[in-house]
């Protein structure tokens, strides 16, 4: 089995030996090279044209995030493993949004780091178990907020019930028998809906609910 070839990005010499060390025991890694900063990087990468390189995101000269961008534009089927002590969205999802395949703390196990060498040398992504965390996190927050802001998600159960029987054409009288209730309390709650909804008449109801995929035509 051909072994993934890895270029090592990192301003310090002691993590480059370290991470030498560890791939070393992978067996079906080899480092062919190594760069102490973001602009030694990418001449390194012309040179060598390794399968994956492993980027530290904080160096002189050059540094991860400008050396990302560049290998993505200059040597697009070059895979990038952004590497970085900082496990926080404020790091990871700009290296992300810049083209690294993957993302893995520098506190992860060495069969960790392996691992995600792997994974996107074989065109997988792979974040580190406690960054993908964050990106599960970063979806719930804004899933939470979209729905806080959806007037659809501020109707009660009874209003949303409601909204389909009044754009599937049923009268007040007819939804009042069918729900049991009184037409006064079909009219409140269709007033009430409305004006959840912003919505001022009928038609614009209607055309809500096709929006919404809540009646199809």
């Amino acid at each position: 089995m051909r072994e993934i070839k890895v270029l090592i990005v990192d301003d310090h010499a002691i993590v480059r030996d370290g991470i030498c060390s560890l791939l070393a025991l992978a067996g079906d890694i080899e480092v062919v090279g190594e760069a102490a900063n973001g602009m030694e990087g990418l001449e390194k990468v012309g040179e060598l044209l390794p399968d994956v390189v492993l980027m530290d995101m904080a160096m002189p000269v050059m540094g991860g995030l400008e050396a990302i961008r560049r290998i993505r534009k200059e040597f697009a089927g070059i895979k990038i493993l952004a590497l970085t002590q900082y496990d926080d969205k404020e790091h990871v999802f700009p290296a992300i949004q810049a083209g690294a395949t993957g993302f893995v703390s520098k506190t992860a196990a060495s069969s960790e780091l392996a691992h995600g060498i792997r994974a996107v040398s074989a065109g997988e992504s792979y974040l580190s178990p406690s960054i993908a965390r964050l990106f599960v996190e970063d979806y719930q927050s804004v899933a939470l907020t979209e729905a806080n802001n959806d007037p659809y998600e501020q109707l009660t159960d009874r209003e949303r019930e409601m909204l389909k029987l009044v754009v599937e054409g049923y009268k007040t009288r007819q939804i009042a028998e069918l729900l049991n209730i009184t037409p006064k309390t079909v009219e409140g709650h269709k007033t009430n809906l409305m004006k959840k909804l912003g919505i001022h008449s009928n038609l614009d109801l209607v055309k809500y609910a096709l929006r919404r995929g809540i009646i199809s035509v």
